[in-house]
């Protein structure tokens, strides 16, 4: 099974080898390495990683964490693998088909930004109008949505009270970016988290700025 690791661990060389020969240890095998954070002699990464059936989960955290200075974000089940490099191929294929392209565009966002879900939501005055949303998104036709219209691309309080029940038993993180303007806003869900990193929202904004242009244009 694959499981998703995002750690946080000195930015000195041989640190990430030595987190890899501890998950070796263990029989866990390194499917990919993703940077998502780096400064202050500090490095955020992802991993994502398989674990021998039957070996549990936490066997991860203890691995990785028998390094010196590494602590462990989360670990979560991870279907499929990373890809950083899929920004340019999802706006082709947005761009390919304008039609199905907000549709394209939803459904692609959470394979780059690690996300379990992904929405376009539109301000209504009875709430929300839902434009697109990926395969695992929740319905918030109904949800009033407080932070719309949104100037700038931020990480939102999943533990506002305007945030379904069951979105804040799942731990789930949240992001939005305005998608072209402010009242036309993507909003990724991570249910368990990790936390979205400042660069991850930097990410997720760049990547609505271009598609913006590409569906408006």
């Amino acid at each position: 099974m694959s499981f998703l690791i995002r750690v946080q661990l000195p930015d000195s060389p041989g640190t990430l080898g030595a987190v890899a020969t501890a998950l070796g240890k263990i029989g866990a095998d390194i499917l990919s390495v993703d940077v998502v954070e780096r400064g202050g002699g500090v490095a955020v990464d992802d991993l994502v990683v398989e674990l021998p059936s039957g070996r549990l989960p936490d066997m991860l955290i203890t691995a990785a964490e028998s390094v010196d200075g590494v602590e462990v974000d989360a670990v979560r089940p991870y279907a499929g693998v990373l890809d950083t490099h899929r920004e340019l191929e999802l706006v082709e294929e947005v761009a390919a088909e304008p039609n199905e392209g907000m549709r394209t565009f939803t459904e692609g966002v959470p394979k780059i930004i690690r996300a379990g879900w992904a929405v376009v939501v539109a301000a209504d005055p009875s709430g929300s109008q839902t434009l697109a949303a990926s395969a695992a998104a929740p319905q918030i036709t109904k949800i009033e949505l407080p932070f719309m219209p949104l100037a700038k691309a931020t990480v939102l309080d999943g533990e506002e009270s305007w945030v379904p029940e069951t979105w804040q038993e799942l731990g789930t993180e949240l992001a939005a970016t305005p998608l072209g303007k402010p009242d036309r806003v993507l909003l990724v869900g991570r249910p368990g988290g990790p936390m979205f990193r400042a660069a991850e929202v930097a990410r997720l904004a760049h990547l609505a700025g271009i598609v913006a242009v590409v569906l408006d244009g």
